[in-house]
Formats: C-alpha cells, structure tokens, sequence
C-alpha cells in the first residue's frame, strides 16, 4: 500500500516546547544591535535592561506592588533562586504532577533537606488543590510543560494565606490571566511563550516575598548568583535592569523584540487569543483521530500551550520513529514527548506559533502514523 504524502507542509514547522518558535515576524536583522558590545552598566545596557523589565510588566499587566528581576539561569536559575533564599522560614509543600515539579521535589526534600509534604498527581492530571495547607510555603507548576496539565485559576490560592505561594509559570505567563495578588512569586523564562532565547530567567516578587527576604536569613550558605539581600534590604537595583551577572544583551533585544511584537498584537489578549486558536486547532485535530488522545483529559487543566498527546498502543520507540519521519520531512520538528513523560507527542501552541501551521499539522500527524505502523 502506497502511503500518500500530504500536499502541504506547515511554513513553519517549529513545535518545540522549549525553545519555543520565534514569533512569525521574526528576522535576526532587525533586531537593535547599539547595546551589544558595551557595558551592561553602561547607561545603554541599564536603559534596554530596564525597557525589557517595562515591557513585561505592561504586558504582563503586572501591579506596582510586584517587582520583576532578570536573573541568570533561565526559569530553572529564577525558581532555584527564589527556592535557596526564602524557603526555611515555614514548613514547605510542593506540589508535583510532572518532571520539573518533581524536580523542586527533589531540591527541596535532599538539597535543603527541608522535609517537605508531597502533593502528587499523574502526568495529565494534577492533585486536588484543596488539601493544600495555606500555613506552608507552597510550590507548584502552574503550567506543566511535559505533562500539558495546567492549574485553572487561581483560585486555590487564599487571600489570606500564611505562607508564600511559589508558582513556576514559564509555560503559563502571557498565555493565561493570572491574578498577581495570589501570587508571591513566580518565575518563567523568554524562551517559551515569547519565543525568545534560553538562558536568562525572570523572577517576579510581590510584596510578602519581599517582606520574607528582608526578615529571614536562611541556614546554608549562597552563592553569589543567589543574592538578593544587601545589608538586610532588597537589592532593588536587579528588579530596575542591575543584573547580578553579566547578561547577554542580544538575548536582551532578542526578548525585547518579542515583546514589542507582542505589544503590537494586542498585548496580552492578543497572545493568549493566538494560544487559544492554536490549541482549539490541535483539538479539533485530536477529536477527529480514534488513535490520538490528550494526555491531560480534563479540559479544565489542560495546556493551552504545552500540549501533550497520547498515541493508541505507542512505546518510546514508537514515537521516536514518528517524530523522526516528521523531521526528515521538514514538516515538524520536535514534538517527541518529554523523556520522563509517557511515550506521546507533545506540540507547543504557544503564541509565536502559526495557527495554519497547526492545521496543516493534522495531516503529516496521519502520515508519519501510517508510516511508522507499516514498518
């Protein structure tokens, strides 16, 4: 039987989870190029630095009260960093329903050695959020990237909550609405919605994090990466564009570029309106194959992003052939599920991704399907 090769292939076949698909406009050339070579505490380095910070808050839609730092690290740097310098002062629970909760799991309970209760839940499903004790600093993953199950809201989460709530957003901020007064920390990187480059994160502090900062000396040692503390008083100079390290100001302009996009679309209603198409196009996909599922089955708490699907009777071998014939292709790249995950795909309907690009996905996903089960 002859396998029929579909006529079109998507223009940009960039469904990468991370990095994430530069936005559709994107060209190297444009980007501003005055600040690369100079000092990053130089005025023209401090004065992009605190553009960029501008910029996410006014998209974000970020309240006064909350202050944004660019950190190094990438959104892993920004939560081990909130991590190491706030956690000890409460009892701690970390909530875990995909690799990267679990791995704030595993630095809690044998890096910090804190003892913490462990919230967990199935990949595509996520626990349930009212067991939580508010009294304990509480860790989740607001968007679980390798799971594509997601928190609804923010509604779990107590106005009047004793501990801090901690929430890692890489794959969730400009995608979903988030009710900042709910949240006492969060972290992301520029590389996933935003399609911009890895390697800086970006940590958000609101007020009663703050507040723990300059209250509580943790138990062990910090490195100097870490540091957000200068005689007992926030270093207030990293949340205005005074990095703690030397940043890399074309990933600056790259991550300013895309913001200035993003601005142009709409700001946030425009980035989560593309999110929103993307993932409604990848489900009408799903819902017309017997043999693709969504991992995340509630649509409740499914990614709107990250979206993580199920192939009837696949093992990983599986998928990597499938995901293989796709890239041989130059029809899609990347979209063999995370390693840790189970055996699926998994297809990023970020923003910066072409909502035709999805639709023409569908019939490449029944190709390599045909082609992988015909040995």
């Amino acid at each position: 039987m002859t396998i029929q090769v579909p006529a079109k292939k998507p223009a940009r076949p960039f469904f990468s989870s991370g990095p994430c698909a530069k936005p559709p406009v994107y060209d190297l050339a444009k980007l501003a190029t005055e600040s690369l070579g100079r000092s990053h505490r130089a005025k023209i380095g401090k004065t992009r630095l605190a553009y960029c910070i501008d910029l996410m808050r006014e998209i974000l839609q970020l309240p006064e009260t909350h202050r944004i730092g660019i950190v190094p690290g990438s959104d892993t740097g920004a939560f081990e960093m909130a991590m190491w310098t706030m956690l000890g002062a409460k009892p701690v629970t970390t909530l875990a329903w995909e690799s990267f909760g679990e791995g704030w799991v595993t630095d809690v309970a044998k890096q910090l050695k804190l003892d913490p209760t462990i919230i967990r839940a199935d990949y595509g499903q996520i626990p349930d959020l009212n067991t939580i004790d508010w009294s304990n600093d509480v860790l989740f993953t607001w968007n679980g990237t390798t799971s594509g199950a997601r928190v609804p809201n923010a509604d779990f989460i107590p106005a009047d909550r004793e501990g801090l709530s901690f929430a890692d957003a890489t794959s969730a901020v400009f995608a979903y609405d988030i009710d900042w007064s709910k949240i006492d920390v969060a972290t992301f990187s520029w590389q996933k919605v935003l399609g911009g480059e890895g390697g800086h994160g970006v940590l958000i502090l609101g007020p009663r994090a703050v507040e723990r900062l300059e209250t509580y000396t943790p138990a062990w040692p910090l490195p100097k990466v870490f540091r957000l503390v200068s005689k007992g008083k926030l270093a207030e100079g990293v949340f205005k564009g005074e990095t703690i390290n030397t940043p890399s100001m074309l990933a600056v302009e790259d991550a300013i570029f895309a913001l200035e996009w993003a601005k142009d679309l709409g700001g946030l209603k425009g980035l989560q309106a593309r999110s929103d198409a993307n993932a409604a196009a990848l489900n009408k996909i799903v819902e017309e194959r017997s043999w693709l599922s969504h991992l995340a089955a509630d649509e409740a708490t499914r990614s709107k992003t990250s979206v993580c699907l199920s192939v009837e009777g696949a093992d990983a071998d599986f998928i990597k052939k499938f995901a293989a014939v796709l890239e041989k292709a130059d029809a899609a790249y990347d979209i063999a599920g995370y390693r840790d995950a189970p055996a699926g795909l998994r297809i990023w309907c970020g923003a910066t991704v072409n909502v035709e690009d999805i639709e023409d996905l569908g019939a490449w996903l029944d190709y390599a399907y045909a082609t992988v089960k015909a040995g």
